[in-house]
């Protein structure tokens, strides 16, 4: 149903339908360290920045096309990540520590952007539409609706996989309790560094499709802390550790922050109106819904059977 959709939405309504996809594909990136092993990053925006960056300058300077240089981004990515969790894990890092350790990685990202004038330094860096799809370019929006679908499908594919096997057990032992499963013999640090990298190399990938979505990038939006929250809120309300929960949260919060900021910051200058409304949400979802939308639905689903 899906692949037929954008034959019979209007152009505006598969611009939503790509926010959706792509949200939930960071969102499920995001899931796999910070939903299944419980390690709460606040700063995946630095693995957007960075990726987006990568890809977007490979593109312009030496003609590397995109599709290529998408796992080059993600690859750095990942190495920023491994560095990121090697400081936090090794030092055992846990909770409101590590959160802060992201968002710190994310702010230093944002500076350093800022100040490198040969990737465009505050004003940003802007990419020329040639509408050539090797250079991940396209007349019509709706491939950009079936790339995100790929993404989207291809990051719950890894987690799915991630899940069902000893990695996922392992990942789960220790968002319960890491002393525990440190005490049975798990590899803690291994396991978390895995999916840290894991984590990381998706986003990373994820920033070419941002760049080359958007056409333009800056710094203090790319690697800033508002990014961030658009990714960790969706598998929050959707539910972390969820194989569904970003993609339930993407369908939930990705269409009403399209509509605040249409029918609010467009019309009324309220600008940043969305994230008053995600944090209303987060209240409630704490308050009625815990663990998320997606373990509610079941237990609802259960109850009723």
């Amino acid at each position: 149903m899906l692949l037929a959709l954008p034959m019979v939405l209007s152009s505006y309504l598969v611009t939503v339908f790509v926010l959706i996809f792509f949200y939930a594909y960071l969102g499920q990136a995001w899931n796999i360290v910070g939903g299944y092993a419980g390690q709460l990053s606040a700063g995946h925006a630095a693995f957007v920045g960075v990726g987006a960056y990568a890809a977007a300058v490979l593109s312009l300077s030496a003609g590397l096309t995109p599709w290529v240089g998408m796992f080059v981004g993600g690859t750095v990515a990942a190495v920023l990540g491994g560095f990121i969790g090697f400081l936090g894990f090794r030092f055992g890092l846990r909770g409101f520590y590590f959160v802060l350790l992201t968002v710190a990685f994310a702010e230093m990202c944002r500076i350093v952007a800022n100040n490198l004038e040969w990737i465009g330094g505050a004003v940003g860096l802007y990419i020329t539409f040639t509408g050539n799809p090797w250079q991940f370019q396209f007349q019509d929006s709706r491939a950009y609706y079936y790339i995100a679908l790929g993404l989207m499908v291809a990051a719950t594919a890894v987690a799915a996989a991630i899940e069902r096997r000893r990695f996922g057990v392992y990942l789960s032992a220790i968002r319960e309790d890491e002393g525990a499963a440190e005490a049975v013999g798990v590899p803690t640090f291994r396991y978390k560094m895995f999916a840290m990298i894991v984590s990381s190399f998706l986003t990373g990938v994820g920033g070419t499709f941002y760049a080359f979505y958007l056409f333009s990038l800056q710094p203090n939006t790319v690697f800033g802390i508002p990014l961030s929250v658009e990714i960790i809120i969706r598998p929050i309300v959707g539910g972390a550790g969820t194989l569904f929960g970003p993609i339930v949260g993407s369908f939930i919060l990705s269409p009403l922050a399209e509509l605040t900021r249409f029918y609010f910051a467009a019309g009324g200058g309220w600008a940043g109106v969305h994230l008053i409304v995600y944090g209303v949400l987060l209240v409630v979802v704490v308050l009625f819904f815990p663990q998320g939308a997606v373990p509610w639905l079941r237990r609802l689903l259960r109850t009723q059977a």
